[in-house]
């Protein structure tokens, strides 16, 4: 027997709707006959009349809560259908209906499903079990509906069982769209998660981060939250709450979870914008309560409600805020608005919707149509037959139906009814579709998928995954004249992720939406980046500055960006970078002047040295002074020395990086050399020890010491200059300015030359040193030691000073040291002169010099030991001093305090006013008086 059930169709009755309410044919809502049948399920009513919380009989009860736009969406339905039949879309082919009310629950839409699956033309409504349902014909080819995901899933998967093509006109849960659960189901309006993705690209642009989610507790509404949560975070969008209401209104507990949700809603006063996932009756109770708690919000609308004009007309709901929503793209309504407008002509007798709204509208008939759709959701059928208010007359009242329409559901409905028929058309091609077993649903199914057709201008289809993708309607509710009107505001372009705006004042609108702030954060600003605290939500954070040389120049940057470090900078909280100023010790900087004029003075003080000199080259200070040949050589080397330090200052430029060192270590060192000279000449001139002078002798080579010392420093340069030279370089290490200076190229070369100087130095200052007790007006030697002394002491504190500096200022530490090197060998070497030729004219005579001259001899000869055998005994006896009466009479010596000594030729010439014959005095050595 198993197996026999397994091959051959067994009959069984599994559900018999007639015994537990009505008949079967009053179980149908609306119907008419046709070739081919189409079923329909609707939510006509809000919701079912349960006398018991907890049913205890399997017994379907009446509804109540007449939806007037469900019911709308029934008559599109019904129009479309007569459209196609009064068409030449199918020739010789009509199309029937059967609409079923499924009271917005899966309970009375089961029911409704079962008679859709029951064999054609059979006695009784009953369904087959079979294992093939290939060849089966149940009662309709294709169902359209259900309005609410949650009906249409349970639905969809009893039409699995024979692949009836479902295609459902407002049910626009994501999970629909997978194919595998949901093979037969179709939808003519895109999935939720275009409107999720839609819904946060709206929060996003309109700078809110900090948002409430109402939804209904069942698979629509949870899948809805879980796919604007995803869409959220992308945009990085936080929810606060979330708050779930019960599906069914028959729910006892929906009073409180509503109080629940707008309790939530006061406590979270930083939540402005309040995202709604509910039914159209869900959203009149909410909304009531919170105008009665003057909750006022921006309120994001799903396409459920978006533009339920049920809604928008409950009394003083502008003081709720604003309303922003979504709905589904619409088409020309003026078909259907002339339907409706002659609905008083159309036979009611098989369609029970229609006898039920004119009962209504009798009821109802006192009523203003701002209250109407209040007083029609509060009747039953049971309780219009019951108080008698049916009368003769029917009130029909067009206009308000004409005004409760929602352009986006009627269009749909009708589009899915249109799909249905392009693709019944294309499956009649070659068959007599008269015959209600030309094809099976399953084969219609197939053609659904594959159909195209045009619907204004705009070719539609079903995508892989069922949906036809059609976009939004940005809808936006504003009060005109004290009445709420739902006007459109642009729209959702699903390719683009961007919204379109019609005009400039739609777009106006969209950007007046920032004016709203729901944030759980105060916005960054630029400069500002945001520090997550420790909430669980990354939207709740502290503003803190970017630190110096970062910068952020948007609002709520999560990080701030790095300037280039080599050209810009930033200060602390900066919103931008700023490019670094190019600083160098400019000729304009007032420190930079007070150099140059110190440098322009000490060459002024030169060429007045250089004057001096020359009017005075006859003078004994002149002439002990080396000559002037000496005297040019030294302050032309002081003035190159000055020349240089302008090369410090202005602009760097690579000719001038590689003279200034150069410029200035060539002559110091030609300077140092020819003082180095005159220590050597004044150390000659006076030392009485012959060892000493005899290798005084050998060294006092002017030309060959001046040259040899210059040529060493000359190479040094040379070689730096060649192998590592000098070169331009960007300093970046101050943050805010570039520093151009000078790289030394080799801080060893340029050791190198700065430490021969000092060698020069030092050995002129150990042979002035030995010469510093020279006669006093002209002892030179002693104020070379001190200019050498100062030369040190300047370099010294150079050293520490120039590697401890940075910045602009760093040539000025050597320009200074050079000025003080300059300024003190000068003014030692040449001041003292100046001041004997200038103010002490009597000592710069010969008489007053010879005088000097005999007076420091004097001193110096007593302190020598006196070798007598070296003395001839004929000149034991000191003769009266002249120029031939010693040692042999040598011509060129004389008797000096027991010696013998050369009487220099010089010494002769500057005796003028002493007696020719006779000298009293001591005689000086030749080559030391020349030197003095």
């Amino acid at each position: 027997m198993a197996m026999f059930g397994l091959l051959m169709p067994v009959l069984l009755t599994c559900f018999n709707i007639g015994q537990s309410c009505w008949s079967p044919d009053d179980f149908v809502g609306a119907s008419s006959p046709g070739d081919i049948v189409i079923g329909g399920l609707f939510a006509i009513h809000g919701r079912m009349l349960h006398s018991e919380e907890r049913p205890l009989k399997p017994v379907i009860t009446n509804c109540s809560g007449f939806e007037v736009q469900v019911f709308l969406q029934s008559l599109a339905m019904v129009h479309a259908i007569e459209i196609i039949n009064n068409s030449t879309l199918l020739p010789g082919i009509k199309l029937g209906y059967e609409i079923y009310d499924t009271c917005a629950e899966v309970t009375r839409a089961m029911a409704a499903v079962l008679r859709f699956l029951a064999k054609f033309n059979a006695s009784r409504d009953v369904v087959e079990l079979r294992c093939n349902y290939s060849d089966y014909t149940p009662r309709v080819k294709a169902v359209i509906g259900a309005t609410y995901s949650e009906v249409s899933m349970s639905v969809a998967r009893i039409l699995n069982l024979q692949l009836i093509p479902q295609v459902s006109h407002a049910s626009t849960a994501e999970i629909l769209s997978d194919k595998v659960r949901f093979p037969s189901f179709l939808r003519t309006v895109p999935s939720d998660s275009y409107q999720t993705k839609a819904m946060a690209q709206l929060i996003h642009k309109s700078g809110w981060n900090w948002i409430g989610i109402i939804a209904t507790d069942d698979d629509f509404g949870r899948l809805a939250v879980e796919s604007f949560g995803m869409q959220a975070m992308a945009n990085n969008v936080c929810i606060a709450f979330k708050e779930m209401l019960p599906a069914y209104l028959s729910d006892s507990t929906i009073h409180g979870k509503i109080n629940q949700a707008l309790e939530t809603i006061v406590k979270e006063t930083r939540v402005n914008v309040i995202v709604v996932f509910l039914r159209q009756f869900h959203v009149m109770r909410l909304f009531r309560k919170a105008i009665e708690r003057n909750i006022n919000k921006t309120w994001i609308a799903s396409d459920n409600w978006s533009a339920g004009v049920k809604i928008s007309t409950i009394p003083n709901i502008s003081r709720l805020g604003k309303v922003v929503g979504f709905t589904f793209k619409s088409g020309n309504m003026s078909s259907f608005q002339n339907f409706l407008s002659n609905l008083h002509s159309t036979p009611i007798e098989n369609n029970m919707f229609l006898r039920e709204y004119t009962l209504l509208m009798s009821t109802c008939s006192h009523i203003k149509d701002q209250d109407l759709s209040k007083c029609i959701s509060n009747y039953s059928l049971d309780m219009l037959v019951l108080n008698h208010t049916i009368t003769s007359s029917q009130q029909w009242r067009e206009e308000f139906l004409i005004a409760n329409i929602e352009p986006g559901f009627i269009h749909s409905t009708m589009l899915a009814v249109h799909a249905i028929a392009y693709a019944i058309r294309n499956q009649c091609k070659d068959r007599n579709c008269k015959d209600p077993y030309a094809f099976a649903p399953w084969e219609l199914l197939e053609e659904l998928k594959e159909i195209k057709f045009t619907d204004n201008e705009r070719e539609v289809y079903f995508d892989s995954y069922g949906d036809i993708n059609t976009g939004y309607d940005v809808l936006v509710w504003k009060e005109i004249d004290g009445q709420m009107v739902i006007t459109n505001m642009g729209e959702y372009d699903l390719e683009q992720n961007d919204f379109i705006f019609a005009d400039e004042e739609d777009e106006i609108e969209f950007m007046n939406l920032k004016n709203v702030q729901s944030k759980c954060s105060q916005k960054c600003h630029p400069g500002q980046v945001k520090k997550v605290s420790a909430s669980p939500h990354t939207c709740c954070y502290e503003c803190v500055s970017c630190p110096e040389n970062y910068y952020t120049n948007q609002s709520d940057m999560d990080y701030c960006m790095l300037c280039n470090n080599r050209t810009h900078w930033s200060p602390v909280n900066s919103s931008s970078c700023f490019k670094k100023m190019l600083q160098y010790l400019n000729w304009n900087d007032w420190f930079a002047i007070l150099l140059l004029v110190l440098s322009a003075l000490g060459i002024v003080l030169i060429c007045a040295i250089i004057i001096i000199f020359t009017r005075n080259v006859d003078t004994p200070v002149v002439k002990a002074s080396g000559g002037l040949t000496v005297c040019y050589v030294i302050l032309l080397c002081h003035f190159l020395a000055f020349i240089s330090t302008g090369l410090f200052v202005g602009k760097p430029k690579p000719y001038k990086c590689k003279a200034r060192q150069a410029l200035f270590g060539i002559s110091f060192s030609l300077c140092i050399s020819c003082i180095l000279i005159k220590s050597l000449k004044i150390l000659l001139a006076f030392s009485f020890d012959p060892k000493i002078q005899k290798i005084l002798k050998c060294l006092y080579k002017p030309i060959p010491i001046a040259s040899l010392c210059t040529g060493v420093q000359v190479l040094i340069c040379v070689m730096w200059i060649m192998v590592k030279s000098p070169f331009v370089e960007e300093n970046f290490s101050i943050r805010r300015v570039i520093i151009l200076e000078c790289n030394e190229g080799s801080p060893v070369a340029l050791g190198i030359m700065l430490g021969y100087i000092a060698l020069l130095a030092f050995i002129c200052f150990i042979c002035a040193f030995k010469g510093r007790k020279l006669p006093e007006n002209y002892n030179e030697a002693k104020f070379i030691t001190f200019g050498m002394l100062i030369y040190f002491i300047a370099w010294i504190i150079f050293i520490p000073v120039y590697t401890t500096t940075f910045g602009k200022y760093l040539p000025a530490v050597e320009i200074i040291v050079i000025l003080i090197s300059n300024y003190g060998i000068l003014s030692c070497t040449f001041f003292p002169k100046c001041y004997i030729i200038l103010y002490k004219q009597e000592a710069n005579t010969k008489s007053a010099f010879l005088k000097m001259l005999y007076s420091y001899s004097s001193k110096s000869a007593g302190n020598l030991s006196v070798n007598h055998s070296s003395v001839d005994s004929r000149c034991a006896t000191p003769p009266i001093l002249s120029t031939n009466t010693c040692c042999k009479t040598k011509s060129d010596k004389i008797w000096l305090n027991g010696s013998c000594h050369f009487q220099a030729s010089g010494y002769r010439e500057m005796r003028g006013d002493v007696p020719s014959k006779t000298i009293t005095g001591p005689a000086i050595p030749r080559r030391r008086l020349s030197s003095i």
